[in-house]
């Protein structure tokens, strides 16, 4: 994972963190284009509408109806936590490239437990990916432990 790839994260966690601060859960992401510009930011919407108003989905719909397929394929989502599987379902029907996340499903899963907003799958992006016939490229999680850190601070509350 490069530098400008931990920056983005970063970014992610910010995102999340506002997505917070309006009552939705704290996850964030971005869409990033092949020189690391960001073209759309996305925080989580469960206010709006419940479980399914994932930050991932919801960016990655609105890049499909602006962007052409082609496109989307040079270009990289980036998330505060690993995509579930219909958010990585919405990468791989939007056909977007690359995909970079900082912290596990596995992780999430840790601060989400049962919580009924959240019923974590424990399926990982790379398993689905891997039943399709696209190749999308993964990186994550990060192996930087204070970038997870600051990615989970904001979990660590929010789901007890």
């Amino acid at each position: 994972m490069t530098d400008a790839d931990k920056r983005l994260l970063r970014r992610t966690i910010q995102i999340a963190h506002e997505a917070m601060e309006k009552g939705n859960h704290p996850f964030g992401a971005l869409l990033a284009d092949k020189n690391g510009n960001i073209l759309m930011e996305q925080g989580n919407e469960f206010q709006a509408g419940g479980s399914a108003y994932h930050a991932e989905t919801l960016l990655l719909l609105k890049a499909a109806k602006k962007y052409s397929p082609e496109f989307l394929k040079q270009c990289t989502l980036y998330s505060n936590f690993e995509p579930c599987c219909m958010c990585t379902g919405a990468l791989y029907w939007t056909n977007v490239g690359c995909l970079v996340y900082g912290a596990t499903e596995k992780d999430l899963l840790k601060f989400t437990g049962d919580n009924e907003e959240n019923p974590t799958f424990s399926l990982s992006s790379r398993d689905v990916v891997a039943h399709g016939q696209k190749d999308i490229v993964i990186e994550g999680p990060t192996d930087d432990d204070e970038l997870l850190e600051q990615i989970c601070k904001d979990h660590i509350d929010f789901w007890n």
